[in-house]
């Protein structure tokens, strides 16, 4: 994609933290790089963005977004390629998520080539933050949230659009365990399932804890009305193998995130001749295909995993373990594949990486 030179301002720190990383025990998303990109819309428009030295930011106490809940995020992530060339995936489907996200939550968008840039600028000042190491990458948070100074129910008339980055190993470290739910719900029909907007990962958090309780990593959530069909993943797109066949539930439900790593597994898999579906998937359905032994293979795919596969799927009493890693051919190619095209091993012949 064509990219945009806008001038932002930008103040470079002079106390770099780089030398201070632990690389060998970086936790996922504690650990920032030097940099951050702020822009305001103020008076009907978007200021001028600048980026400056990573650090706290003043709030008032009646701050909109705090109160009523105006905020949206996105995370996309920046490689390095074995070139040492360093690369951001698939930014432009993160910007145009991100347009929808804030018209559904009554904020002003930011313009998609404006998103792009200054993640573009960002990342390019920061690029030594990108490590080479197997499993690493640069995790890229965009978000925006109300900042009126007000205690009054309607949609604010002054925003921050912010974009922070984290250096992050993986973020699985085994196979994981999940539970089909069957009395909370992540999103209902009408709401806001669809968009990345801060609550709907609030909401997840008491029944996610509930599960870990159990001894499981995440949910599977199922639908508000009579939970009988599968959604999504504890916060990823969830597919299923049978027969050879990829399948996930339909994004042309509200409740549904659109997932932009689900949309690339399903375009490489259709590209090698594999057949896939989108469409209802019943939790009777799954759950017999694990009896049976035809379910061959689970996964939840999203941007933090990118491809995170399931090991165990618990439904009410029982546990179905799924065929052991090393057999399952697809899910371990398309996991492989990915990572290539994100490092530069594998030809990115979709043109998916976005050099900076």
């Amino acid at each position: 994609m064509p990219v945009l030179k806008t001038m932002f301002s930008i103040q470079e720190t002079q106390n770099s933290k780089l030398s201070s990383v632990d690389w060998e025990n970086l936790a996922f998303g504690k650990v920032f790089s030097d940099h951050m990109f702020e822009m305001d819309f103020e008076n009907g428009s978007w200021k001028t963005g600048k980026i400056v030295p990573f650090g706290p930011i003043s709030m008032h106490p009646a701050m909109s977004a705090i109160h009523y809940g105006q905020s949206i995020f996105e995370g996309l992530k920046a490689y390095r390629f074995v070139n040492d060339q360093v690369v951001i995936f698939r930014p432009e489907m993160n910007a145009a998520r991100f347009v929808n996200s804030a018209n559904r939550m009554c904020m002003p968008p930011v313009p998609e080539d404006i998103f792009v840039e200054a993640i573009r600028k960002l990342v390019e000042l920061d690029k030594n933050w990108v490590s080479g190491k197997e499993g690493y990458s640069l995790y890229i948070r965009p978000f925006l949230f109300a900042t009126d100074p007000l205690v009054g129910i309607k949609p604010a008339e002054t925003y921050k659009f912010m974009i922070i980055t984290s250096p992050v190993g993986m973020y699985y470290s085994e196979p994981v365990k999940v539970k089909i739910e069957e009395y909370y719900a992540r999103a209902s029909k009408g709401g806001v399932g669809r968009v990345k907007a801060a609550g709907n990962y609030g909401a997840s958090l008491y029944p996610a804890k509930q599960c870990q309780i159990q001894g499981y990593h995440q949910l599977v959530w199922t639908d508000a009305i009579e939970h009988k069909y599968i959604e999504e993943s504890g916060t990823m797109n969830i597919v299923f193998q049978i027969g050879g066949k990829l399948i996930s539930p339909t994004e042309e439900s509200d409740t549904i995130l659109r997932g932009i790593t689900k949309r690339s597994v399903f375009e490489l898999a259709q590209s090698w001749g594999v057949e896939v579906e989108e469409r209802k998937v019943s939790v009777e359905e799954i759950v017999q295909a694990a009896r049976s032994s035809t379910l061959e293979d689970a996964f939840g795919v999203g941007t933090a995993a990118t491809l995170a596969q399931i090991a165990i799927i618990g439904y009410r009493d029982e546990q179905s373990h799924l065929p052991p890693l090393e057999t399952r051919i697809l899910s371990n190619k398309l996991k492989n594949h990915l990572s290539g095209i994100k490092t530069g091993i594998v030809d990115d012949t979709f043109g998916w990486c976005f050099k900076i």
